[in-house]
């Protein structure tokens, strides 16, 4: 579940930085430094998955990611994307953990 939590945070810093460069032709530098937050805060979020905050930290940007939208407005539908992903890596992750949770518990009773 990290694993993929960390991938999915990881691929939307990138994309915010590529949103930074469509922002900084039209937008203030304080729009500028918003999706530069935003952007070091995934990488950020992605390094504390092992923790509980980590993944709060990375709901909350998937919600930021969507907002952003507002300045650069491919960010609607890549926020959303990857909102999915992010919906998408828990989901999965828990089944894989549960999955292997279950071999291990069946290999270590033969």
């Amino acid at each position: 579940m990290r694993i993929l939590g960390a991938a999915v945070l990881f691929m939307e810093s990138m994309v915010m930085g590529f949103a930074l460069l469509l922002a900084g032709k039209h937008e203030s530098g304080t729009v500028l430094a918003f999706g530069g937050v935003i952007a070091l805060a995934f990488i950020l979020a992605a390094g504390l998955l092992k923790k509980q905050l980590g993944w709060i930290l990375g709901s909350a940007l998937q919600i930021a990611a969507f907002f952003y939208g507002f300045f650069v407005t491919p960010m609607f539908f890549l926020g959303a994307l990857f909102a999915g992903l992010w919906i998408c890596a828990i989901v999965v992750g828990r089944k894989g953990e549960a999955a292997r949770a279950a071999f291990v518990a069946g290999a270590g009773s033969q």
